[in-house]
């Protein structure tokens, strides 16, 4: 899976040579952020980290610490987010997320709906040793249904496989607790969306369709509201494709009147060595222009540079 991404491992690095750059790129009067921008953006995250190892080694310095100190703004929060290890960096944008100012329920919502299990238990793992109990700060700052489905993704604990023998009773199970009564019985989309494997559920959405004449997400739209809402259909169209899911946050980020640049930063940065190349294939499918073409006009300057080096190419 990994070949997805659009940032690859550079072939001939070397971390000492990239260190010395880096350094030499902040020394002088008035930083050089273009060397920056193009080194860091070109390295895998497993040689960024090689990177700030050998600057400490070659210069006794934090390379992070420095690159804060000449960089402002934007391009400070995209480059300081390419130097965290990623599921340290979910880690820490959960933490802010949730120790923030009111709760950011995006960046919860996003997280836990699109990692993997392994990444999910990865990234509980990070958090516990920088900020304490994952559950427990998202027990404390949700309630209701919504906290419920957050919770269960929390755990990573999806099952695998098609069990072909369910699907119908699944798709029957979810329109008897929604559209087939009055009121709605959320524990059930809870319990069905929150451990089915992606596969399973997406048959179990075709055969809802033929039950229901509509899809889920229709369903889910006229049952559920707020963040229950929000969580279980980023939750289907995750299950549906997650390159789909993020082509449709990124356009979300951009289209607007003002650019939402925490998800873009966070998204580009997140994605860009997992499944890039399917957000582009998905992004131009959907909106029939490129998503290098879109960033492009919404962006600019080094940060805007930085966003296009990181999508990878115009298709």
């Amino acid at each position: 899976m990994a070949s997805r991404g659009s940032v690859k491992p550079f072939v001939n690095f070397n971390a000492k040579q990239d260190a010395d750059l880096l350094r030499k790129a902040m020394k002088g009067i008035g930083t050089d952020e273009d060397a920056i921008l193009m080194l860091l953006t070109a390295r895998s995250k497993e040689q960024r980290q090689e990177i700030k190892a050998a600057y400490k080694k070659a210069h006794g310095k934090d390379l992070v610490k420095d690159l804060k100190s000449e960089l402002g703004g934007k391009l400070e929060d995209l480059i300081v987010a390419l130097m965290s290890p990623p599921r340290v960096y979910d880690a820490d944008q959960l933490h802010k997320a949730i120790k923030g100012a009111g709760t950011n329920d995006k960046v919860l919502i996003e997280i836990l709906a699109s990692r993997t299990s392994e990444q999910l238990k990865e990234i509980v793992k990070a958090y516990k040793k920088e900020h304490g109990k994952l559950e427990k700060d998202i027990m404390g700052d949700t309630n209701g249904h919504y906290q419920r489905m957050l919770i269960i993704l929390l755990q990573g604990e999806r099952e695998e496989g098609v069990d072909e023998s369910r699907v119908e009773k699944d798709a029957k199970e979810l329109f008897a607790a929604g559209e087939g009564k009055f009121g709605t019985d959320e524990d059930k989309f809870i319990n069905i969306l929150g451990n089915r494997s992606a596969e399973h559920l997406c048959k179990v959405f075709e055969a809802y369709k033929k039950i229901a004449g509509c899809d889920i997400e229709e369903s889910i739209q006229g049952e559920c509201t707020g963040n229950l809402e929000e969580v279980l259909l980023a939750v289907v169209k995750c299950a549906k494709s997650v390159p789909g899911y993020f082509a449709e946050s990124l356009r979300e980020s951009m289209r607007r009147a003002g650019t939402d640049d925490e998800t873009l930063i966070r998204i580009m940065v997140s994605r860009s060595e997992e499944d890039m190349l399917d957000i582009r294939a998905k992004y131009k499918k959907m909106y029939g222009e490129s998503l290098y073409r879109t960033i492009q006009e919404d962006t600019e300057g080094d940060y805007g540079k930085a966003l296009l080096y990181l999508c990878g190419g115009d298709d």
